[in-house]
This record gives structure tokens, sequence and C-alpha cells, in this order.
């Protein structure tokens, strides 16, 4: 008899085994189990064939194929051995040596650190063989480490010449407006944050009644540009997102588009996609309708401009803006409404805090701060939201197909869990099976500001499942919507340009002549996305990690205050108040007491009543030691 088999993505681990996450299964189906014996010549993130088996018992799986290599690049450092070379992966999780012929080390010495380009990959009967492409600086540096974060993400760096090519070839023409609705009356402005180069939205807002307010979502129209089958498209296909990075994008787009073509810049006619929403008093679309259309946005806003305008109520905010308050106060009206009925029907609103590196002109670190999220930001995302809705519900009603943004109710295994967490944080919450997003949200809310809502929101998110592309639309709990798709950033995710073109299509608009994109195709797109968004996360989260750990080595040796925010059984983490910076003070470095992990309550004690560590408290801590390389800050605890 046959065994199982299915295809997955391999995480490895530095000690050599791994997980499989199966691709195209139940969604019940859990990650498997891949013992390092039995992981061959995979490589971490390679598309894997794996033979289902049971030991002791528990299920497991052996790699019985690669079916896809997903690693072509690594960072190494080069050794010379007697005539030839190998060199050994930064990344832990690569275990195998590369050797590298001495033809093929081009210049490059022992000691140094190198990237290699894998020329063989590894089997049960050879080793993986290389070639030097480029020298590196010292490990540590931080525009080296940066790169090593590229690099062992598999991110592109540049454009293919003839995709660039092509990109500075294309052109706005006054026929290109042909057949489009004009909308350049409308006071349209984009609303972005400081730095921002590509605009992808714009939006504004009318009272058309007493009672409604009709709002406009326009979005950069990059499906003009950018057609089915070209080079320009085969490369955003592959990469499917933007990177962005500290003071770097890595983006999907060439710059001739991104940042000139396709963004809504202030004062020039742009082609766009507009929805149109009639907004009830009850926060309901009544009316809906799309359009292929033409704009030209009035001004360039900052989420810092809103908050001056409606936070701190600044006059000169306001009189900056001019005759623009009046659809500004409208967008706010609008805002309120939309955000009241999303709330209402159990959309979750997670507040989960984010670092903000604030660099220099000359991309030095200055500090790290929590990232703000205030009117300006939960406006824009509102609005989004709803257009993301609009269009989905339309393209479902047309039979047009689509790329869904779904997001799959929790498993009731992890729930069961996470419920039992909240029972021994003394929270007395009962979650069904069949969980509703109503019942999440109310967690939500009876947590917000309390010492550990930041822990248990994360441990609510990991009970969850992914939010994930799809052909098939299965909703989306945690906004508790039936029907979404993403539709409002073209210009940094692929799935975006593709609605555009299905709408298109829906709107029987003939240039460029829309054509049927196939099920099989959808389905592809929504899976190779997928998988690009998680590297994109990643890797934003490995650099965000990378400039903390560089930023807190210049304070070796200083102390600090700080909350506990997280404990685990090696010891517990420690958010500096200072700086949005996290640390970990371990278990091994507690003296004079013996320290037991409580794990129902969340406690690291001591056998001294004194010695007692929840989160939420407030504690003084000292810079122990940084790794830059491995991302580690580690802290020792300081009497108080």
């Amino acid at each position: 008899m046959k065994k199982a088999q299915l295809q997955g993505i391999l995480r490895l681990h530095r000690d050599g085994y791994g997980f499989v996450e199966p691709m195209n299964v139940d969604k019940d189906q859990d990650d498997i189990f891949i013992p390092a014996r039995y992981v061959g010549g995979a490589l971490h993130t390679d598309l894997v064939e794996v033979e289902l088996q049971t030991y002791k018992g528990k299920q497991e799986g052996k790699i019985v194929a690669v079916v896809e290599r997903r690693v072509h690049q690594l960072i190494a450092r080069l050794e010379k051995v007697g005539k030839s070379y190998r060199a050994i992966s930064s990344d832990e999780r690569v275990q195998h040596q590369i050797l590298i012929a001495h033809e093929k080390v081009n210049g490059a010495h022992h000691g140094e650190n190198v990237i290699v380009r894998i020329t063989r990959y590894p089997d049960e009967k050879q080793t993986m063989e290389g070639e030097v492409v480029e020298v590196l600086g010292e490990r540590g540096g931080l525009a080296t480490e940066l790169l090593a974060v590229i690099v062992r993400h598999q991110l592109p760096r540049e454009f293919p010449q003839k995709v660039t090519h092509e990109a500075e070839e294309k052109k706005m023409l006054p026929r290109h407006l042909e057949g489009r609705e004009d909308l350049r009356h409308l006071p349209f402005v984009t609303i972005d944050g400081e730095t921002a180069k590509d605009f992808d939205d714009a939006v504004t807002a009318e009272w058309i009644n007493d009672n409604i307010i009709r709002l406009w979502v326009s979005i950069a129209d990059v499906s003009h540009f950018v057609l089915p089958g070209t080079d320009l498209d085969h490369e955003a296909y592959k990469r499917a997102t933007s990177v962005y990075l500290p003071g770097t994008c890595l983006p999907m787009l060439p710059e001739k588009l991104s940042n000139d073509l396709c963004s809504l810049r202030a004062n020039e006619d742009r082609l766009t996609m507009t929805a149109r929403m009639d907004i009830n008093e009850q926060g309901e679309v009544v009316d809906r309708a799309f359009s292929v259309s033409v704009i030209r946005s009035r001004r360039r806003m900052t989420y810092t401009d809103i908050k001056r305008i409606f936070l701190e109520k600044k006059k000169s905010a306001r009189d900056a803006v001019g005759d623009l308050i009046d659809p500004l106060e409208t967008m706010k009206a609008c805002f309120e409404r939309l955000r009241r009925k999303r709330l209402k029907r159990g959309s979750i609103d997670f507040d989960l805090p984010e670092p903000e590196i604030v660099l220099d002109l000359q991309g030095a670190i200055e500090e790290i701060v929590k990232a703000e999220r205030h009117i300006g930001h939960m406006m824009i995302e509102e609005f989004m939201i709803a257009a993301n809705e609009a269009v989905a519900e339309f393209l479902t009603e047309k039979r047009q197909g689509c790329i869904y943004r779904i997001h799959e109710a929790p498993e009731p295994r992890k729930l069961r869990e996470f419920s039992i967490l909240l029972h021994n944080l003394g929270y007395r919450f009962f979650l069904e099976k069949s969980v509703s997003p109503m019942s999440l949200a109310k967690i939500v809310e009876a947590l917000r500001g309390k010492p550990e809502e930041r822990m248990v929101n994360h441990q609510l998110l990991r009970s969850m499942a992914k939010a994930v592309y799809s052909h098939e639309n299965r909703g989306h709990f945690g906004l508790a919507s039936s029907c979404y798709c993403h539709f409002t950033s073209p210009i940094r995710r692929y799935p975006d340009v593709v609605i555009h073109r299905l709408l298109k299509k829906g709107l029987k608009f003939s240039e460029p002549k829309p054509t049927r994109i196939p099920d099989i195709i959808l389905h592809e797109t929504s899976v190779q996305a997928s998988q690009r968004e998680r590297v994109s996360m990643e890797a934003e989260r490995e650099s965000a990690k990378l400039y903390a750990s560089f930023f807190m080595r210049e304070r070796v040796g200083e102390e600090f205050e700080g909350v506990v925010s997280h404990i685990t059984k090696f010891g517990f983490f420690v958010q500096l108040i200072a700086y949005f910076v996290e640390g970990l003070v371990p278990l091994q470095s507690l003296r004079g007491d013996h320290y037991v992990f409580d794990e129902k309550g969340m406690v690291l004690h001591g056998k001294r009543p004194e010695n007692r560590f929840r989160i939420g408290d407030r504690i003084k801590i000292k810079i122990q030691t940084v790794d830059v390389v491995k991302r580690e800050i580690v802290f020792s605890l300081l009497p108080t």
C-alpha cells in the first residue's frame, strides 16, 4: 500500500529537524514534523514532497523529493582547505558545507564573508557546490547585515535590464484618458507617511443629502501599464510584493512606475480605478459604483497633518489646507460611521504596536520608538477596507473570478489552548467550538490598556489562521467580512493588479483589452502571493531586530527601566521605556534563588515570595550583551 504524500514548504531549525507547511490540503492538517535524518538535501524554504509515516504513535514525514529549489544564494564565510575552498553558511539552518573550486572564488580570500551562488545542490550522493559572486565587509556592520537579511530571504535586489527598459518606455499620453470617467474636478488628497513616495490611493468625500455621505476612493491604475504576459508582469508576479526595510525599499515595480507614472502625486493627472460608495448614518453602503477614471490629487497630506487637524485641533494646520477642510471634515464623519458599523458586526480591532526606526539623513539610527496609530492611519484603513469589500462583492456578483483575501476561523484545538491561558490570567470568557469574531473582539476590548494586553493579543494571533489569498471565497474572520479582497495597493501588491484587471472586465472597459483569467491562474497567483508575503514579513521582522540590536550595541553597560512583556520557561522579555526595544533576561542569569515558571499563571517565581515576575511589572535592567549577527539583546536584572 502506497504511503500518503503531500507537498509543502520546508521550515528548518538550526538543530537539523524541520516542519513542512502543507499546501492545498484541509486546514486542519497540522505542519508535518521532519526528523533531521529525513531532511536529506532539502534546504530551508524549499518546496518539497513528503511521505507521511508513523513513528512511536506520532505522525512524521520523510522528504522524498525537492519539487522546487527556493534558495539560490547564501551568505557564508570562506575557508581555504588545501588547494580548494569551502564556505560555511552564516544561516545555522543550512548545515551543508559548500565546496568551491579555486577558480570559482573570484578573488575572495580565506576568512572573508562572501555571497555564494549555489551551482549544485546536495543529495545523498553529492555535496553542495558553489561560486563566490560578491565579497562582503565584516559581519556585524549594519550595511553588511542588512544585505545578509536580503540574501537570506532570497529577495531580489535589482530588476533585470529588460524589465527596467520596458518600464522606462512607458508614458502617459492624452489618448490614454479616452473612455475614462473624468474626476479631476473632485478634491482628492493622498494621506500617507512622511517618507512615502509611492502613493497608491487618493480619497475624498461629500454630502449628497442630509443623511448620505459619498466616499470616493481612487487607486492607481497599475494594470494600464503592467500588461499580462510582459516582462514587467512576469517580474511583478515573481516578486508579488514590495518589501520595506529600514531606510530602503525593494519594490515590486521599477521606480519609473512605482514613484512616477503610477504614483498619485499632487497636481498631476493620473490614471486610476475608482470606487464610489454612498454611506448612510448606520455606516451601511447603500449604493456603489466603479469606474476606470482619471483624477488630479489636490494635495499630498500626511498622517501627521490629519492628527494636527482633528486631534490637536491646530488652527495653523486647518488654515494650511484651505478649502480642503470641508471634504476632510466629511471624510472624518464618514470614517466614524464606517468604523462604528465594522466594530458592531464583530471585526477584531487589534492594537499591536510596531517599532518605528528613525534614521537621520545619512541613514544612521537616531532612535527606535513605538509607531503611531491615530486617526490619520485609522481613517485611511477604514476607507480601504470599505473599498476592498465593495470590489470583492461586485466581482462575486458578476461571477468574474476573484483573488479573495481570506482569514479562516481558528482551529478548535488552538482555541482551547488560548481559552486556558485566559482562564489562568483570571478572565472568564467561554469560547465555543464555533467561535464568532464578536466573541474574540470582546476579549480584545476587555484587555485594552491592561499590562497583559500585548502578550494575550500575540497569543490570540498565534491561535488564529493566517490571512492568505485564495481564488475561493471563505470570508475574512478577523474583519467579520463575508467577502473581501485587496484592491487598494497595486503598486506594492500583485493580487491588487489582478483585481484591477478583473474589475475592468466586469465594467466592460476595453483598453487594454481584458481577457478571462482561468481559475487555475487565480489559484497559482494566490499561492505565489501568499508565499511571497510571508517571506516579506519575515525579512521585515528580522531587519527590525537587526536595527534594534545595532542600536543597543552602543549602549551595552547602560541601565534602563522597562516593563516585563512576556514570560517563558527560559526567562522573561522586557520592553524598554526609553526606546521601543525588547530584550531577554535569561533564567540562568537570575541569582540568589531557584526560579520556576508557572505557565498557568504566566508567572516566574522563586522560593522567596518577593521574587516574582509578572507581565506588566516595572523593573530596572542593564544591557548585558548584544549580538548583532544573531539579532539578540540580553539584559541583566538590577536590584530595585
